[in-house]
C-alpha cells in the first residue's frame, strides 16, 4: 500500500492507475490523513474458471454429503440471489 498526498498526486494520477492495475492499492492523504483509495479492480472469473472450480468442489465433497443426491452438491456452491457461483 502506498500512501500519496492529494496534491502531489495530481501530477502523478497516470503512474498511481498504473500501480492499482497492478495490484497495488493507493491511499490519497489529505493532511496527513486518508480521504481515499485508488485500487485494482478484481477480475471477476471467467466461465471456464468457474466450471473448474465446481468440478474441484464436487471432487471434494464426493461422500461428504451422504445419503444426498451427488446431483445436488453444486446446490451448496452457487449464490441464492445471483444463482452464479460463490
Amino acid at each position: 500500500m502506498r500512501e500519496v498526498p492529494i496534491h502531489e498526486a495530481k501530477g502523478k494520477l497516470s503512474g498511481l492507475i498504473r500501480a492499482a492495475g497492478q495490484g497495488e492499492k493507493v491511499v490519497l492523504t489529505k493532511h496527513g490523513k486518508p480521504v481515499a483509495e485508488i485500487t485494482p479492480i478484481k477480475k471477476s472469473p471467467t466461465r471456464e474458471e468457474k466450471l473448474a472450480a465446481i468440478r474441484k468442489a464436487q471432487k471434494a465433497f464426493r461422500g461428504a454429503f451422504d445419503g444426498e443426491d451427488p446431483s445436488r452438491v453444486t446446490d451448496y456452491l452457487y449464490n441464492d440471489e445471483t444463482g452464479l457461483p460463490e
